[in-house]
């Protein structure tokens, strides 16, 4: 089965935040790509925010990724709430049933915790094995990695370092558009030696099996997304931008030590 990934490094979805005031929707292009990637007219999306405690919270996301996924894309939505991960016959028959599993943001190390917990890890790998269209953004997109740049509120620093699922030996750090990230993250893989890919808001990367492009959002409102490879080599800090393309390349050429 062909393995696809997309991780968005954030942007906003056009919630509502107030008195019938609407946040812009600004990932609408890379959510065309993850429905497109299903080859289905109308897939079976299933969404998770594990990384929220809050039921209420992770319903109220729902409603606003319906609204994008069903009524703009006509998808067939449903969730699976943290509090239903025990349950291992409804796990599977979501599972089972969805095209493609999309996570929502928030806090990565309890969302990660919550998963090793129950095996939903497992159960998350197997899908992705199996061919259904693994996604997110923000904490949706950086757990399918080695580690991340987090801000969790587990980390006694702003910015944290997480150890995520390890799909791909992979250092991922989203919003590295927001102050401190970015020089953070040249901090964090000078000690442990990764190499690292730092995504704005509305930049994403795509995986499909062994190769991988960066894709950019066309919503050209605000600040231009980007994408930068960074590791360092003997002691010397190297660092590759990215723009976007529709050519897919080895992902090796991504996970390695080389520009």
């Amino acid at each position: 089965m062909t393995k696809k990934i997309v991780a968005i490094g954030g942007g906003e979805n056009g919630r509502e935040i107030e008195n019938n005031q609407f946040l812009p929707y600004e990932t609408k292009s890379i959510d065309e790509e993850i429905v497109s990637l299903t080859n289905k007219k109308k897939p079976n999306y299933l969404f998770i925010v594990h990384s929220q405690d809050s039921l209420e919270i992770q319903d109220s996301y729902f409603q606003t990724m319906k609204k994008i996924y069903g009524d703009i894309f006509k998808c067939n939505c449903k969730d699976l709430k943290s509090n239903e991960l025990d349950n291992s016959e409804m796990v599977k028959e979501k599972i089972d049933w969805a095209d493609i599993i999309y996570e929502g943001g928030g806090d990565t190390d309890l969302m990660i915790s919550l998963w090793k917990k129950t095996g939903f890890d497992k159960v998350l790998y197997n899908a992705w094995k199996d061919g259904k269209v693994i996604s997110g953004i923000s904490a949706g997109a950086v757990c399918w990695f080695n580690a991340c740049n987090s801000d969790s509120e587990t980390s006694t620093e702003e910015f944290g370092v997480v150890n995520c699922l390890n799909w791909f030996d992979l250092f991922i750090t989203p919003h590295c558009n927001e102050e401190g990230r970015y020089e953070s993250t040249k901090e964090q893989i000078k000690e442990n030696g990764k190499v690292a890919l730092m995504l704005s808001n509305k930049a994403a990367l795509e995986i499909i099996d062994d190769k991988y492009r960066i894709i950019f959002s066309d919503y050209d409102i605000g600040e231009k997304p980007f994408a930068i490879k960074a590791y360092w080599d003997n002691g010397v800090y190297k660092e590759k931008s990215f723009t976007s393309t529709d050519e897919f390349l080895p992902i090796e050429e991504l996970l390695s030590k080389d520009i």
